[in-house]
């Protein structure tokens, strides 16, 4: 890292420029998928979705679903349209893990079960308040 701040001292940056510069290449690292734009008046913003308020369990519209494409012949259950935050729906997919004695993750906004465990899932889903379950 020293090589390019001696650069920028060798042209006659300050140590305040060295610092400001530094925290604009940190905001521009956090610019994921924006590579250049043309507009005079483009202001980046970022989209985050860690504010997501996790809606009530009565109000959730919980879909299960038996998978075995793509995993090798293994089957397992996906439980699909949960709207919370990521902590919320990790605790839920520990709390089905636990209920099931079986493993699981989250991916992609999806909790998976390992194993077809949808009939199960629907009654510990219902148990806990989640009365929109198919």
């Amino acid at each position: 890292m020293a090589d390019w701040k001696s650069a920028l001292a060798a042209l006659g940056a300050t140590d305040n420029n060295v610092e400001e510069f530094e925290k604009k290449d940190v905001e521009r690292k956090k610019r994921v998928g924006v590579v250049y734009s043309t507009d005079a008046d483009f202001s980046y913003s970022e989209d985050s979705q860690e504010g997501q308020n996790t809606l009530p369990k009565n109000q959730q519209k919980l879909r299960l679903y038996m998978e075995r494409a793509g995993r090798g012949g293994k089957t397992v259950t996906i439980v699909k349209f949960f709207i919370g935050s990521d902590e919320d729906m990790l605790t839920l997919c520990k709390l089905l893990k636990q209920k099931c004695g079986v493993g699981g993750s989250v991916k992609d906004g999806e909790i998976i079960i390992q194993g077809d465990h949808r009939q199960r899932l629907i009654e510990i889903l219902k148990n806990e308040g989640y009365t929109q379950t198919k």
